[in-house]
């Protein structure tokens, strides 16, 4: 585990992305990322531009006298637009897990690589009045690319179609529809989010969703979290989430993150 270098590097990247942008004389608009909700965005990254998304987490998990928690470092995605309807992703992120039982942390501490994400997202309609901008992602995750402690045998994937409706100036509603399959199971696991972002000023932005999962054999699991958002300039944008399982499971999750984007070449 390295998260002190990998923190030097992505404080050296936002300095310089931010340089970067302050001399670029195109003005975009500000980026949409995928971070921190669980809902992913149907819109794609501009051709030629590199964004980067990244960030920490804390969540932990309570059954009767046993505890476990997970501190997941760096967990970043990387998506480049290779097309102007079409983006390349690639994620990894450091996992580790400890378990307490009766307030005491077991020694059997596991770290590690979760499996590499490999990705596409393509742009498929733009909203037109009640018809909704729709977009279609799907990504692999691969065993071989994993550490020891969290490495599955299958070849883990998912996809979904996301979908996303202007509701005023202000406001927006986006939800996602799909299926999952890993954790060397067959069984697909349903997938759904709704979110719900609000502008509160032109830079800060809050928002509120509801996701979960219904597997064919097994108990659905549903969670809720909402968080901010704040743009520090159109290419660079600062996030904090907090949630919890509303089904028995996870019993709070924290996050934080930056998202910024760079050109591939001067626009």
């Amino acid at each position: 585990m390295k998260p002190t270098n990998s923190n030097i590097f992505l404080g050296l990247t936002f300095f310089a992305s931010t340089f970067l942008w302050s001399q670029e004389k195109k003005e975009l608009e500000p980026l949409i990322t995928d971070r921190p909700d669980q809902t992913e965005s149907p819109s794609v990254v501009p051709k030629n531009f590199l964004q980067v998304e990244t960030g920490a987490f804390y969540e932990s998990f309570k059954t009767n006298n046993i505890k476990t928690e997970d501190f997941t470092f760096n967990s970043t995605l990387l998506r480049y637009g290779l097309l102007d309807n079409l983006e390349l992703r690639l994620g990894w992120d450091f996992v580790e897990g400890k378990t307490k039982v009766n307030g005491n942390t077991l020694n059997n501490v596991s770290s590690g690589f979760n499996p590499l994400l490999l990705g596409v997202k393509t742009s498929i309609a733009k909203e037109n009045g009640c018809f909704p901008e729709i977009g279609l992602l799907g990504h692999l995750y691969l065993p071989f690319t994993a550490s020891t402690d969290y490495k599955p045998e299958t070849t883990g994937v998912d996809f979904r179609l996301a979908f996303a409706h202007t509701l005023s100036e202000n406001s927006s509603l986006s939800y996602n529809l799909g299926a999952a399959w890993g954790n060397d199971s067959p069984e697909a696991s349903y997938v759904y989010t709704i979110a719900f972002g609000q502008s509160i000023t032109n830079r800060l932005g809050a928002y509120t969703e509801l996701y979960g999962d219904l597997p064919e054999n097994s108990k659905a699991n549903h969670l809720w979290d909402a968080g901010l958002t704040y743009l520090i300039n159109n290419n660079v944008q600062l996030d904090a989430t907090v949630g919890s399982s509303i089904t028995k499971g996870q019993d709070i999750l924290i996050s934080a993150g930056i998202s910024f984007r760079i050109p591939k070449t001067n626009n």
